[in-house]
């Protein structure tokens, strides 16, 4: 035990209280009059030798009243040693075990609200920790280099001429508006996000004072998205600028709550993103991000907060249709939707006609070992639908030969898979990521990866907002590349360019 020297003096600190309290205990009440009726008896005797000096009395009646007298004191004696005696064994075992339960309460509530094998950490000092990450955060470039590098969309050739053409087009007329504008999109769409961002902030500059909202929030974004979800302090100077000129922008609010929540100021995250959440919409591209996170940061802030519940699962509708994605991003909101159920009925458990729906996802999708231990797990917690769920495996198996969604996984996201999905739907767009994330992360922990894919997977952890999962894929590819200092040296670059670590 690494802090044994707390430990050895709360227990000798424990032991003298005990000690003390079953030594007054053990006295009993008895002691309380200290011998207030021997003292009486005693008082009585001499005053009978004293009525016989002065003649008061005779001396055979002084003698009768002596034996008397005597008599009463031994027994006033005996009760009273036998009422110390009783008293002190009937009050030990109560103390002993009230002392029991008291350490043992202590105990259990120093273990659920303290932190075991941590020095002190009060509030001035957290919050001296904060306002210190606060000032020392990574300036834009150094997170962009920290960052994992993205892997470039494949552009057909003549996009790709036409990007060379545009490019040499923005050297000669740098400070062309209309031509930077149309660089830093183009950029974004092949995934090279500094680039995006250096025509993007160089747009801003040209600008100057006629840039709108959109413009400063645009070049938020790209900053946030090319230093792989950090929220760098030039980020942060465009989005005050938004949220001065409009204290209501929902993506400026995100963002600075994800500002905060990567210094260690989870209070003042939960304070913006939490009301985000209640407001809505549903569909709002931070919705998503915040329900992943809320949770956490109001867990870490010390704030009572339940995170409201929402839809149970996919429909069988939702998992046969989705007809205006194409083939890839269908297949992988699926699989996002479908995992999402399968971890909460693993978890809570659920209803019957829920696991049905999982198996029957898991053999539209080709998953028939999966389906084989959703059923497993369904008929554990259901006995009696023994029956409906061996039908609806036997149907998933059926569907499994020849799934209609079971197309091979890909090879997992990249930064502009996690970053921009523009033509789907929000929640469509949600899911789509969290599922190709989910094959990444799966694939990396059963069968390993190079050390790229495990930058990518935490960094589209962090974009997610799954701080928990995030630093668990940083443990896992620590324990991978363990003997590989320069590695080590990059995971620990993206994770605290994440939040993950410090």
């Amino acid at each position: 035990m690494d802090n044994w020297q707390f430990w050895a003096a709360a227990a000798a600190i424990t032991a003298g209280i005990a000690a003390t309290l079953l030594q007054a205990l053990r006295r009993g009440d008895a002691q309380a009059d200290d011998g207030a009726a021997l003292k009486v008896y005693t008082d009585q005797l001499a005053e009978v030798d004293r009525d016989l000096g002065r003649n008061v009395i005779s001396a055979p009646e002084a003698e009768r009243l002596r034996v008397e007298v005597s008599r009463r004191l031994l027994d006033a004696d005996r009760a009273l040693q036998n009422a110390a005696s009783k008293g002190g064994k009937g009050s030990a075992l109560p103390a002993v075990l009230l002392i029991i339960a008291v350490l043992a309460a202590a105990i259990f509530a120093y273990n659920r609200l303290g932190a075991p094998g941590y020095a002190d950490l009060p509030l001035q000092a957290r919050l001296a920790i904060s306002d210190e990450n606060y000032r020392n955060r990574p300036s834009q470039e150094a997170a962009e280099a920290a960052a994992p590098a993205p892997k470039l969309a494949q552009a057909d050739p003549q996009f790709t001429a036409l990007m060379a053409q545009l490019r040499a087009v923005v050297k000669t007329r740098p400070d062309d508006v209309q031509g930077l504008a149309l660089l830093a999109k183009n950029e974004a769409q092949l995934g090279d996000f500094i680039a995006a961002r250096k025509a993007y902030q160089h747009l801003v500059e040209v600008k100057g004072d006629s840039a709108n909202l959109d413009d400063h929030l645009g070049l938020a974004q790209t900053m946030i998205v090319a230093a792989g979800g950090f929220v760098s302090p030039e980020a942060e100077k465009h989005l005050i600028v938004v949220l001065q000129a409009d204290p209501k922008n929902g993506l400026a609010r995100y963002f600075s709550g994800l500002m905060f929540a990567q210094i260690g100021r989870f209070d003042r995250a939960f304070a913006l993103w939490q009301p985000l959440l209640a407001e809505g919409p549903a569909d709002a591209v931070w919705i998503g991000p915040i329900r992943a996170g809320l949770q956490e940061v109001a867990d870490r802030a010390g704030i009572k907060y339940q995170l409201p519940d929402t839809g149970r699962g996919p429909t069988a509708g939702d998992v046969a249709a989705a007809g205006q994605m194409s083939g890839a991003d269908r297949q992988a909101m699926i699989q996002g939707m479908v995992a999402q159920l399968e971890d909460r009925l693993s978890t809570e458990g659920g209803p019957v006609e829920e696991w049905v729906k999982l198996i029957n996802a898991l053999g539209v999708l080709g998953e028939a070992d999966r389906a084989k231990t959703a059923t497993d797990q369904a008929k554990a917690a259901l006995p009696a639908e023994a029956a409906t769920l061996d039908a609806a495996l036997a149907a998933a198996l059926k569907t499994a030969q020849n799934p209609p969604m079971g197309a091979p996984a890909a090879k997992g996201p990249n930064a502009a898979d996690v970053a921009a999905a523009a033509d789907m739907a929000p929640e469509d767009r949600q899911a789509m990521i969290k599922g190709m994330v989910g094959q990444l992360q799966s694939r990396l922990y059963s069968e390993g990866g190079a050390l790229p894919e495990w930058l990518k997977l935490i960094n589209a952890l962090s974009v997610l907002g799954e701080a928990d999962q995030g630093r668990e894929a940083y443990g896992r590819a620590q324990t991978v590349f363990k003997d590989d200092p320069a590695a080590l040296e990059q995971l620990k670059s993206a994770a605290v360019a994440a939040g993950l670590a410090q």
